[in-house]
């Protein structure tokens, strides 16, 4: 077993905490329940964290002398270190992730369900005594700048430093937070253990009406940092529906032209679909005068404005992201950030104690995932679901607009999918109703990433498959109800990075050349480039891509930038299928947009 058991005199004999610990809060019922949580668990002893710097090196010293971490090159990584979790331990557990409401179908199909009475008698069996020898952590968070009306708060308690020590990093976390907890009085309350990391007793239970989550036998980020997929997804969307607002699974990137235009664009992709690299994209030399820069890698709340436009925030302070495949071609921001400040989870190492992953240009593994010497017959040395846990503000192309309380306006929301053949680069939505089936249509091919049979589509409406935290129908309710409410909506659009030929060539360059569709989409945001109508949406003709000093024929273009009717009849059919397996409460507009878009491409001879 390889989680830290804190005991007193590891704590505050060998490494005692430095600071003021508020060991009560003004708020009485955050004091009430964690008194009950620490009644219930039977921890030794309770810290309440402040998310100081002191703080966080003093968690980091607790793990490093107790193996929970090891020091990583600090010439060349410095403030790097190294995590490894057990086996069983290494990835996000869908199967095990309920969503508990009082009627399944409001969970929808789209969810694993469990009443509420039953998932807490469940999982709160299994929280009996389960911190006992152990420190129980208190951590108020704020998901969002701390002084802004779109941020909601949480209190996480655990009994694992290493996700105390992330969550310093993925969240505003400590006295300030606390301090906004106690003025509102209401809060998300996510409690965690690592329990005794069996996968038969591991658990993550969503109660959307309590706002209120439990995870138990795992230490693995996506399980255990309540404050990410938990909270700002599953959770955060049952607030944004009755709240009026939109928690989303989406990137946020500001990028300005060489004219000086600036845009802030909201992108919502499945897994292996260039998310993170689309985040941080570095403008090619061949496109002079392009700023881009990050506002979020993964996660946007988007507020309606007293102006009827869409505001977003990253509620996220931090990433977590995938590390294979990183390096200074794929996305040289990502690559930069995580040289230094870092905690690199389930990845290599080199015989000179440096970091090292599938993807990486330069070293040699000489020590896998586990910890054992290196062997290729073992499989690989990194394991493919490795990740870096590193400040936001690490990032070179960070912006300090990412801090800014009124968010930021979006100008386009763009969904994307891996598809061979079908999805031409880009097309823009004729509506807002047809970009809502647009959104609920998305679909991806899997890749040797995913677990099961390579290359079957996958449907991931809005990429929030594993996190939308209520019914899917009702989910695109929510999204269509805002085409009534705002004046200035924000233009929908399609890409696909991944069309191939008949060899299983990719037709588009991808990386840093991405910046040429996206410069299309600002344009048709400003109403200035062209594009010729389709049965499935607005497409840019040939010469409408700046293909400037890009080596590609017209003939790629053509087809990057055709429709085949016969292919898109039998995916709108797929669609119409899926769609009404959400029964009744399915959205009359929504199944109205995908029978007209049927009715065109079954009479219509197009192709372009």
């Amino acid at each position: 077993m390889r989680h830290l058991l804190v005991t007193l005199e590891t704590v505050y004999k060998k490494r005692p905490f430095t600071e003021n610990i508020p060991m009560t809060t003004k708020l009485s019922a955050l004091q009430s329940w964690v008194d009950q949580v620490a009644d219930h668990t039977q921890p030794d002893a309770i810290h309440w964290c402040t998310g100081t710097d002191d703080e966080y090196q003093e968690f980091i010293e607790i793990m490093l002398s107790d193996g929970t971490l090891t020091t990583l090159n600090q010439e060349q990584y410095p403030n790097c270190y190294l995590h490894r979790s057990d086996p069983s331990d290494v990835a996000r557990v869908e199967h095990l992730t309920f969503v508990c409401t009082d009627e399944a179908e409001d969970a929808g199909p789209n969810n694993n369900w469990m009443s509420p009475a039953d998932g807490h008698a469940k999982i709160d069996a299994l929280f009996d005594g389960c911190m006992k020898g152990r420190m129980m952590f208190v951590i108020p968070y704020c998901m969002g700048p701390i002084g802004s009306p779109y941020s909601r708060c949480g209190v996480e308690i655990t009994d694992s430093p290493y996700v105390v020590a992330n969550m310093k990093l993925m969240t505003r976390m400590g006295s300030d937070a606390l301090e906004r907890i106690e003025n509102e009085g209401t809060f998300v309350r996510g409690l965690h253990s690592t329990g005794d990391l069996d996968p038969e007793r591991r658990f993550i239970m969503h109660f959307p009406d309590e706002l209120s989550i439990k995870s138990i036998g795992s230490g693995y980020g996506g399980n255990a940092l309540l404050g990410k997929k938990c909270h700002a997804l599953r959770i955060a969307s049952h607030q944004a529906r009755q709240e009026g607002w939109l928690a989303e699974h989406m990137l946020i990137v500001g990028l300005e032209s060489p004219a000086g235009a600036v845009h802030y664009v909201a992108c919502a992709f499945p897994s292996a679909c260039g998310k993170t690299n689309l985040a941080m994209l570095v403008p090619p030399d061949s496109l002079p005068g392009w700023k881009v820069w990050t506002l979020g890698d993964d996660i946007a709340w988007l507020h309606p404005d007293e102006g009827g436009k869409l505001r977003a925030i990253n509620p996220e302070s931090g990433y977590f992201g995938v590390v294979p495949g990183t390096n200074e071609t794929t996305n040289k921001n990502a690559y930069d950030m995580i040289m230094h400040d870092t905690i690199f989870t389930n990845v290599a190492t080199t015989e000179d104690n440096e970091p090292w992953w599938e993807g990486k240009k330069d070293g040699t593994p000489t020590t896998d995932w586990q910890g054992r010497a290196f062997d290729s017959a073992n499989g690989k040395a990194a394991h493919p679901n490795s990740r870096f846990t590193v400040a936001a503000t690490n990032n070179p192309c960070y912006s300090s607009l990412a801090d800014a309380p009124e968010g930021v306006p979006i100008s386009a929301i763009v969904f994307g999918g891996r598809r061979k053949q079908l999805a031409p680069l880009v097309y823009e939505a004729k509506s807002w109703k047809h970009g809502v089936l647009v959104g609920a249509g998305v679909a991806s091919e899997t890749t040797s990433a995913n677990v099961g049979e390579v290359g079957v589509i996958r449907r991931d409406p809005m990429a929030m498959k594993p996190f939308c935290g209520y019914n899917f129908a009702d989910y695109w309710s929510h999204w269509l109800a805002f085409g009534e409410r705002l004046e200035h909506l924000p233009k929908i659009f399609h890409v696909n990075w991944f069309r191939q030929n008949d060899e299983g060539e990719f037709l588009w360059p991808g990386f840093g050349e991405n910046l040429r569709v996206l410069e299309w989409i600002i344009e048709r945001c400003e109403g200035r480039a062209g594009a010729h109508e389709s049965p499935i949406g607005f497409l840019p003709n040939p010469e409408d891509i700046n293909t400037t000093d890009l080596d590609i024929s017209p003939q790629v273009l053509e087809a990057l930038t055709s429709v085949d009717r016969e292919q898109w009849r039998i995916e709108m059919e797929s669609v119409g299928e899926y769609l009404e397996s959400y029964g009744d409460r399915l959205p009359d507009a929504l199944r109205q947009q995908q029978q007209t878009i049927a009715a065109e491409l079954s009479k219509s001879t197009y192709k372009s």
